[in-house]
């Protein structure tokens, strides 16, 4: 099941499909990683309601990818109440202690890494990645990130994970996609591989993360 939904807000005559795949510096599958794409454009839409979860004392999904403007719902889908904020540059709000879903969505305006804590639960940390890209992808556990509706043509690629040490996208070469569209592999070395990422965030992960996104705020 992929962690975020591929987007592409145009209206695309001809279009072809994209099996792109992301990889640690090892070769191993890597998951929670935002592959995005800016080239040929169509007709804009409005950016669409997007939900992340709240189960098990854990955001869900842990990264979250969405086009600048998008409308964020957090369900508190726990039978406990949960304190969500983030102190980001890009986006800083509270949710303060609530069960079921608040009533108004919070809508993030301005592209960059939002980290997520709960003052609740400390060890909670999730990631709202904010692009001006009209396209982009959450890789899933075996490292898969497709795209289904491009229109052919030269993209830039670009390339971030929340193990990246200063936070920020990575640029990569240029993609040409014909109309029978590709496949794409693309690697991304992260501090000890893929394999780094734990299961579950050890105390004091938002506070760790956040002043890691700090630190490399504009």
């Amino acid at each position: 099941m992929l962690l975020g939904a591929v987007c592409a807000y145009s209206s695309l005559a001809a279009a072809a499909s994209l099996q792109a795949r992301l990889v640690d510096a090892g070769g191993q599958p890597l998951a929670n990683a935002v592959l995005s794409l800016r080239g040929p454009l169509g007709a804009e839409a409005e950016p669409p309601m997007v939900v992340m979860d709240q189960q098990a004392k854990q955001f869900v999904p842990n990264v979250l990818a969405v086009r600048t403007g998008s409308a964020v719902s957090f369900p508190n889908s726990d039978d406990i109440r949960h304190h969500v904020y983030s102190f980001s540059p890009a986006k800083r709000f509270e949710l303060r202690l609530y069960q079921g879903t608040p009533s108004e969505p919070v809508r993030f305006d301005t592209p960059g890494v939002v980290v997520l804590g709960c003052n609740i639960h400390d060890w909670m940390v999730g990631y709202v990645y904010v692009t001006d890209d009209p396209w982009f992808v959450v890789s899933d556990q075996q490292g898969r990130a497709p795209f289904a509706q491009l229109p052919p043509g030269r993209y830039s690629v670009s390339l971030w994970h929340p193990l990246l040490p200063d936070m920020q996208p990575q640029a990569e070469s240029e993609l040409m996609l014909n109309e029978q569209g590709g496949v794409a592999n693309f690697t991304l070395a992260v501090p000890g591989g893929a394999s780094s990422v734990p299961a579950a965030p050890a105390p004091s992960a938002f506070g760790s993360a956040f002043k890691k996104a700090m630190s490399n705020a504009p």
